[in-house]
């Protein structure tokens, strides 16, 4: 479904993403992981047209959309979320998930009973009168991960949608991530919550300094020694493994 080949973007005298190449198919929940500062989400920007590309190609669904503008890439199908959540402050919910489904129809009526179903599907349906201002942490990640959906995608880009929440509201987005999956979107996410990434993803890719340096399945990757060196360390490999055993 998606396809980056070689894809290259520097700032200056740094390359923030090098020569990197991944694969997600239709259906799938692939995470891409990796240190601080890895590029990751310089790569996310970059494949959804937030950033040019100096090099490289990204085709979806067999189009290449390399160096789209935003708003095109999202309309043939494939939109981001942010890490960092901006919600409309002064509009309620439902109004803040309808700027999303405004892409897909001109019709109020429809843009509203599209917004409310989506933040019914992410846990939001007592929350439609509620002011983006008044959202908690959680609340603030829903709503981001409601609008994305609200245009209504075929992939999904998530960047770190879980940052900041406890274990209960961890386990929570899971449920709706892959619930989300199971409607038919396909996921790629940027996550450090190693729980996660064992729960929801089929493949993980590794980047570490703007480089690809690993691509397996969860277990495969907790038992690459450049991963535990670059990232994960002794202990955190282990939980993973043991999470990929039981996953």
């Amino acid at each position: 479904m998606l396809e980056v080949r070689g894809l290259s973007k520097a700032f200056g005298g740094l390359k923030a993403v090098d020569d990197a190449t991944l694969d997600v198919r239709q259906g799938e929940i692939v995470a891409l992981i990796g240190p601080n500062g890895a590029g990751k989400t310089t790569l996310f920007a970059a494949i959804a047209g937030f950033h040019t590309p100096d090099a490289g190609r990204v085709t979806l669904e067999g189009h290449d959309i390399t160096g789209l503008a935003p708003h095109r890439i999202c309309a043939a199908g494939m939109v981001r979320t942010f890490q960092i959540t901006q919600p409309f402050a002064k509009i309620d919910v439902r109004e803040n998930v309808m700027v999303g489904a405004w892409l897909r129809t001109g019709e109020r009526a429809e843009a509203m009973r599209r917004a409310e179903a989506v933040a019914r599907q992410v846990g939001m349906g007592d929350q439609l009168d509620q002011l983006g201002a008044d959202l908690t942490v959680a609340g603030r990640k829903r709503l981001e991960l409601a609008r994305a959906l609200a245009t209504g995608p075929k992939l999904l880009l998530l960047d770190e949608v879980m940052a900041g929440l406890n274990p209960t509201e961890i386990a929570e987005i899971v449920d709706v991530i892959r619930a989300i999956r199971d409607s038919g979107v396909t996921i790629l996410l940027i996550e450090h919550v190693m729980q996660a990434v064992t729960s929801l993803a089929e493949q993980v890719y590794v980047l570490n300094q703007g480089r690809m340096i690993s691509h397996g399945t969860p277990a495969e990757i907790a038992a690459d020694p450049a991963v535990v060196e670059a990232y994960l360390g002794h202990g955190a490999a282990a939980r993973l493994a043991r999470g990929a055993a039981h996953a």
